[in-house]
């Protein structure tokens, strides 16, 4: 059991994540979310500095097409040539990725410029603070949420914590039966496609899937759970 200890991670909706407790906080998260601009759909994700690299690296890209200053940090793109076999076509997403002191931000796009790169980033309002990236999309240029961000963070012993802000449709998706009480709320236990186990922590203000990985005792999951202190603040 590790040393109790408190960390605090920014989703790019501006919430703030508190967690503290016995357990390992120590590996970075990140953050997704979808924001609609024009009527479309585009997703992004942030998280730390070196997720950006990693996602090139993934890719395949070792060049970009264009580097420029930008809020703060440096934004590089690279447009791409890729095949979908679902499309049976040639697509050529650009990849863009920001990278500013401690935190990074990636996207793809379809069919964009660099033109129209900055113009969308202009009407998002991005921010780097200490504890990660946030968007606020500007609803006059027509950008908004399409629902809440979540966080994702490995914690070891607990497993893959995938956290949000609580909406009203998160409440329609609860188990019909009664959860344990845990001290963030109502622990829910259920199973998924494949039969593996995972847990649904309800409460007041923050909703969070647990799965269980390698190293976790499902047994001990509810005991590790309420010994976490899990708070937001907006």
């Amino acid at each position: 059991m590790a040393p109790s200890a408190t960390v605090e991670h920014r989703a790019l909706d501006g919430v703030a994540y508190h967690l503290g407790g016995a357990l390992d906080l120590t590996r970075p998260a990140t953050s997704v979310v979808e924001v609609v601009a024009e009527g479309r759909l585009h997703e992004f994700t942030s998280g730390p500095l070196g997720l950006a690299d990693a996602v090139a690296g993934s890719l395949g890209i070792t060049a970009f097409d264009s580097e420029l200053a930008f809020q703060g940090g440096t934004l590089r793109t690279v447009t791409t040539s890729e095949f979908d076999p679902q499309a049976q076509q040639v697509e050529s997403p650009t990849l863009v990725v920001w990278q500013g002191r401690r935190h990074s931000l990636v996207t793809r796009l379809y069919r964009a410029a660099l033109t129209d790169v900055l113009l969308l980033l202009r009407t998002l309002g991005l921010a780097e603070h200490p504890d990660g990236v946030t968007l606020t999309p500007d609803q006059e240029a027509g950008t908004r949420w399409a629902r809440p961000a979540t966080v994702v963070k490995e914690v070891p012993g607990l497993g893959l914590v995938e956290m949000s802000r609580r909406t009203r449709e998160h409440g329609a998706q609860l188990p019909p039966w009664q959860g344990a009480s845990v001290a963030a709320g109502e622990l829910f236990r259920d199973s998924l496609s494949d039969g593996r186990p995972f847990f649904v922590l309800n409460g007041d203000r923050v909703w969070a899937t647990i799965v269980p990985l390698a190293d976790t005792a499902i047994d001990r999951v509810p005991g590790l759970v309420d010994g976490l202190d899990l708070r937001v603040e907006e």
